[in-house]
């Protein structure tokens, strides 16, 4: 891909994830990519495994959005910056909602093959949005 048809992608990928279009952003993944991320547990593989992990996101935080701060492209690897921000209102991993709102940083650093990501690893701090949200509690010191 050129570096502007990887900005297209990129542009087309963050659309897709602000309408909460899992089959779509599923369909920008290899058929045997794979995606590490904290809120997975470790590595999701393979297209459809993706798609219930976009569907698992989307579920359980009605309202998430994924807002781009800054986008790096180096031959066929991007790295993504962006701002993940969003409301629990449904189950996560057991957790009932708690309906309290959340906003991380995030990084999302993909390898690219034949205009497809085969492996991304998103990087976030996955206590901190818990604790935003209510699912675990800090201890006071």
């Amino acid at each position: 891909m050129t570096r502007d048809e990887i900005v297209e992608f990129s542009a087309r990928r963050l659309e897709s994830f602000n309408r909460h279009d899992a089959v779509v952003l599923a369909a920008l993944h290899a058929e045997d990519g794979v995606v590490e991320s904290p809120f997975a547990g470790g590595e999701t593989v393979g297209r459809e495994a993706i798609e219930q992990l976009y569907r698992a996101v989307f579920a359980a935080f009605g309202t998430v959005r994924l807002d781009q701060e800054m986008l790096l492209i180096d031959g066929q690897k991007t790295a993504l910056l962006a701002h993940f921000h969003g409301t629990h209102s449904g189950e996560m991993m057991g957790v009932p909602p708690t309906d309290r709102p959340f906003s991380i940083p995030l990084v999302s650093l993909c390898d690219l093959r034949d205009g497809l990501i085969v492996r991304e690893q998103r990087v976030y701090d996955f206590t901190g949005m818990l604790l935003q949200v209510g699912a675990l509690k800090a201890k006071p010191i």
